[in-house]
């Protein structure tokens, strides 16, 4: 018994917009990733006025905005990629599916 029979005369779709978004992912999260780090690296710099407690929260409440905005990007990634996979999975080659009989398929509607 043959599983995967594919459709006789099925042509594929070519790849389109999914397989350039799914090329592009690694980019984008490494770029979401690093941008927000070096940001709350640069923040350590850049914030420089009140007393040290102040100083501490400021860059604490940076600290987590950036950590916020990398999960964000992650989760985004994620969900494009699994979209962008499906769809590719979609576009691929059609199989034939195993019949199956419907006992009311001779008198419909009753």
């Amino acid at each position: 018994m043959n599983w995967l029979q594919k459709l006789p005369g099925f042509q594929r779709t070519p790849y389109g917009l999914e397989w350039r978004l799914l090329r592009l992912m690694p980019s984008v999260c490494l770029a979401g990733t690093l941008l927000p780090a070096l940001m709350s690296l640069a923040a350590r710099f850049l914030i420089v006025d009140g007393s040290a407690a102040e100083l501490a929260r400021r860059i604490q409440l940076f600290d987590f905005v950036m950590i916020g905005l990398v999960i964000f990007v992650w989760t985004l990634v994620v969900t494009i990629t699994i979209g962008c996979v499906i769809v590719w999975l979609m576009k691929g080659p059609a199989y034939v599916a195993d019949g199956f009989d419907v006992s009311h398929s001779d008198t419909p509607g009753r």
